[in-house]
């Protein structure tokens, strides 16, 4: 990551020196953060190019496919159960007071379909599986790797980036699929047989509220969590500083950064397909 070297760090005496140093230093950090924006915004790029010029071999593929996925499906199991069990605990309180418990399914369906189940899936596997990528492709670039195979004439990028983009945006929306069934699931077993809802007014209700545009809204959303994953743990890797620290840093770095871009994918791709909906459809009729 590119960055602006400090001219002077010895801090200049007064008030008059006291600004310039404050207004030099948040100058530092909006030119690192725009040549930093910048680096990354290229990155992706040529990670778009290569992954529409060829396609990785089955080889390659594949055995990212079952790390990014099957090896993910046991915790995502189990973070959906224990969402939708939270959900009804949470939720059932408050509907109670208002008479309303048959309603208690549409709510927690509803709510893990569109934004928990995909939020929740992806925060985990960017712990997992993102920060597993940016510690393997930062220990590749510390003992220079990275660098042996862009001398042997090899693009890293090709080889390196694009199969774990392309297993991050393919397989992270089945997880999201997995992880809203579970939901659903826990959240049905703990509403019927520990609160005593009544079956058929809860999967009534949910049928009436929740609609195929709610699942395709998560799946949408998973997707581009998927890519945002990727592409942030592979630039922390490939651009990891030298020793364990590095490693270390460029990890955490990965963790944080893609929960933050999680977060606001989530709010403005929130934003946009509400519009849609209610665009298409103003009286809020479901899609199908």
């Amino acid at each position: 990551m590119s960055s602006i070297p400090a001219a002077d760090e010895q801090r200049r005496p007064g008030l008059f020196g006291f600004l310039f140093d404050f207004i030099a230093d948040w100058g530092k950090v909006v030119i690192n953060g725009v040549l930093a924006t910048g680096a990354f915004a290229l990155f992706c790029w040529q990670t778009t190019v290569w992954m529409f010029t060829r396609l990785p071999r089955r080889d390659t593929l594949f055995p990212n496919f079952y790390q990014v996925g099957v090896s993910s499906l046991p915790v995502i199991a189990l973070t959906g159960t224990f969402i939708g069990m939270v959900l009804a605990v949470q939720s059932h309180f408050q509907f109670r007071q208002l008479g309303l418990e048959t309603r208690l399914g549409a709510v927690i369906n509803m709510t893990l379909v569109r934004e928990l189940g995909p939020v929740l899936a992806a925060t985990m596997l960017a712990g997992r599986v993102g920060s597993a990528m940016a510690a393997e492709l930062g220990t590749m670039r510390v003992t220079e790797q990275i660098d042996a195979l862009s001398s042997m004439g090899a693009n890293p990028i090709r080889y390196l980036v694009v199969p774990r983009f392309l297993a991050c945006i393919f397989m992270i929306p089945m997880l999201t699929i997995m992880a809203d069934f579970m939901g659903v699931a826990g959240g049905h077993f703990y509403s019927v047989n520990i609160l005593g809802i009544d079956i058929h007014h809860y999967w009534a209700n949910t049928a009436q509220f929740v609609g195929p545009f709610d699942l395709f809204s998560g799946l949408i959303k998973s997707v581009f969590f998927g890519g945002a994953i990727a592409m942030v743990a592979c630039y922390q890797g490939f651009n990891c500083q030298p020793g364990a620290e590095g490693v270390g840093r460029a990890s955490t770095a990965s963790f944080v950064y893609s929960f933050v871009l999680i977060l606001n994918i989530d709010l403005f791709l929130g934003i946009a397909l509400d519009s849609l909906y209610y665009t298409l459809y103003p009286a809020g009729a479901q899609l199908f």
